[in-house]
């Protein structure tokens, strides 16, 4: 099914496509013209976990596709233990809509998987935006600081309280945009799946074999040529904010926005000035 300009991120359909015996749940809606965004998710996070603030947003000039992967939230199969793995699922499912080339957009471990896609698909990926990650064997990456992990393995009332401190700044301005932000996702009245734990397990295991050093100096961000914009809050701290400056200094066409009193999720705390900042890097000449 094409994309319909009429629903909204809280009354778009739940799809499902298959693809090599998995079948990917996804959302797709938006004005047609444009190049699609496909939008790429975060450990632990499904399609509900996106902000409706800013998908829709985008939705008011461009397609924008949502979508589980491979054993996340609706999708069946079992999660992948790599982040190469995961990308190639990927890969697969925006093939299967019959997406011809497309603009990507990854935050946190979403973003991991969109550098290999847009770096191993040249063809299918025209802009590339990559918030709150880092590169393979990034610095800081092979572990979690103990402080944050311990954020991961708190339970809450209403679970998603835990996106608060992980994604906002402890400032009481970043806690209530942190709320704001938790207003807008649970607006939408039929939810995805919860991520399961075997799912939690896989992810684990794919983000500390990305975090493992070696001694390329990320050769293979060379090969992202597409213009890239790169996103974070000034202190991350679930992918350390100087990740995001590794990433702007070794892609070759990159731009790097960093904002105020902010952490993981920088985006879902400053919705308004995002949309206008991607909007302006989707639609701009960048040509060099």
């Amino acid at each position: 099914m094409m994309a319909d300009a009429s629903f909204t991120h809280d009354t778009v359909p739940t799809q499902f496509v298959e693809v090599n015996r998995i079948t990917f749940a996804y959302r797709r809606w938006g004005a047609a013209g444009k190049t699609p965004i496909v939008l790429t998710q975060f450990f632990r996070g499904t399609m509900d976990n996106f902000d409706p603030a800013i998908t829709n947003a985008l939705a008011s000039g461009r397609e924008v596709v949502l979508f589980d992967n491979t054993g996340v939230g609706s999708s069946s199969g079992s999660a992948k233990t790599t982040v190469d793995e995961m990308a190639a699922d990927a890969e697969g499912f925006i093939d299967a809509l019959g997406l011809r080339q497309v603009d990507l957009m990854g935050h946190s471990m979403g973003g991991e998987v969109a550098q290999l896609i847009a770096s191993a698909r040249p063809d299918l990926v025209r802009r590339l935006v990559l918030v709150g990650t880092g590169p393979r064997g990034g610095e800081g990456m092979s572990a979690q600081r103990p402080e944050t992990a311990e954020l991961f393995a708190k339970t809450y009332e209403r679970q998603d309280e835990m996106w608060l401190p992980i994604m906002f700044s402890p400032s009481a301005r970043s806690q209530a945009a942190g709320r704001a932000y938790l207003d807008r996702i649970r607006a939408r009245p039929d939810r995805d799946q919860p991520v399961s734990e075997a799912t939690l397990l896989a992810h684990r295991q794919a983000a500390g074999a990305w975090g493992q050093p070696d001694d390329t100096d990320f050769a293979y961000l060379t090969k992202i040529a597409q213009p890239t914009l790169v996103v974070n809050g000034h202190d991350d701290i679930v992918i350390a904010t100087v990740n995001s400056f590794i990433l702007q200094q070794r892609i070759s066409n990159a731009y790097l926005l960093l904002y105020p009193d902010s952490n993981h999720g920088s985006h879902f705390q400053y919705p308004d000035q995002f949309v206008g900042a991607l909007t302006a890097f989707l639609d701009s000449d960048l040509s060099r």
